[in-house]
């Protein structure tokens, strides 16, 4: 697909606006995050990969004590009142 849109400032920055049929590309949304790649002939946009986090990525940092965080606390006011 090749298709043109207007730089248009937003601001006190540059912004492009997808917009018409630039809109329905595919696996794009609003609120996506892009990888921008600067070079000679412009500007290159992918959508940005995801991070793979590995159970041990998610659990670095973790100490028994922030595990069960929950627990060490006491109610206060009337936080356990229905």
């Amino acid at each position: 697909m090749h298709a043109q849109a207007v730089l248009q400032k937003w601001g006190n920055s540059i912004a492009l606006r997808l917009s018409g049929n630039l809109k329905t590309i595919p696996h794009f949304e609003a609120g996506d995050t892009v990888d921008i790649e600067i070079g000679e002939q412009g500007l290159t946009i992918r959508k940005a990969a995801k991070p793979r986090f590995t159970e041990a990525d998610l659990l670095l940092g973790l100490t028994p004590h922030a595990a069960h965080a929950d627990e060490h606390i006491t109610p206060a006011g009337r936080e356990l009142d229905f």
